[in-house]
């Protein structure tokens, strides 16, 4: 299993959202680093790719065995 770090900004965006959402989000993001199948789809132009969960994105990226969350929103917010 991969360690799950968050951004500063992250931390933020995290600590903000519903104890209801975060743990949705919390439980796709766990199996991900687990197993690796997700639904996650590399982004284009940037560094990184994005796992959905319903409506909301957690934008990340892999380095080493860690997985670097560096946001997390609604899906109509957090690509801006």
């Amino acid at each position: 299993m991969k360690a799950i770090a968050f951004t500063a900004a992250a931390t933020r965006q995290w600590m903000s959202l519903s104890p209801a959402i975060r743990s949705r989000v919390n439980k796709r993001l766990e199996a991900f680093a687990a197993g690796g199948s997700s639904d996650v789809k590399r982004l284009k132009g940037r560094l990184g790719a994005r796992l959905r969960v319903g409506d909301w994105r957690v934008i990340f990226y892999e380095e080493d065995n860690r997985i670097v969350v560096v946001a997390i929103g609604h899906r109509r917010e957090v690509y801006d």
